[in-house]
């Protein structure tokens, strides 16, 4: 009886199939519960790669960072005993791995997170990239208007000065 609501939901049971296998009706391992499958089993492995490994880089150096920082935040505590070297060395790497398995959780295994960096990916490679020569020509536009501003910023900076001092507000330096 179980097997049968289980084969009706679209789901597999757990009598003789394995849930990294499609069932009889031919439900993929995507339709299977998270429950039944394995924590390593990467969600969807094909799509999305590029986006989820520059993912994974970014938030690997920020956990890194993070290691770093309560590595040498605990320094402060560490005295002459060896257990408290232990504790500050001890400390960081299990930040470091826990994060590091939150990080893959995220960017492997969770559904939504998944979907979300393949559907990223995708849209990305919708995006009409400028050329070249509009990219120097734009870039040369920002830095001439950026220099303009400021040479007009300092003349009108200029001025201020000069006024308050003629109306004797701002007292001569000279």
């Amino acid at each position: 009886m179980a097997t049968a609501d289980a084969d009706s939901a679209g789901l597999e049971s757990s009598d003789d199939r394995s849930p990294r296998s499609p069932d009889r009706a031919g439900v993929p391992k995507s339709a299977v519960p998270r429950r039944d499958r394995p924590f390593f089993e990467v969600y969807k492995p094909g799509q999305g790669y590029y986006t989820r490994m520059c993912t994974a880089v970014g938030g690997g150096v920020l956990i890194l960072g993070a290691g770093n920082f309560l590595f040498n935040q605990l320094e402060a505590f560490v005295g002459d005993a060896t257990w408290t070297k232990w504790m500050q060395m001890g400390v960081p790497a299990l930040v470091v791995v826990g994060l590091g398995l939150a990080l893959y959780w995220l960017v492997g295994v969770k559904r939504g997170t998944c979907d979300f960096l393949i559907a990223t990916e995708g849209e990305m490679k919708k995006v009409s990239w400028s050329s070249r020569n509009e990219l120097v020509g734009s870039t040369k536009v920002v830095i001439v208007t950026t220099l303009f501003m400021a040479l007009l910023l300092f003349v009108v900076d200029m001025l201020f000065i000069e006024f308050f001092r003629f109306i004797n507000v701002l007292e001569s330096a000279t």
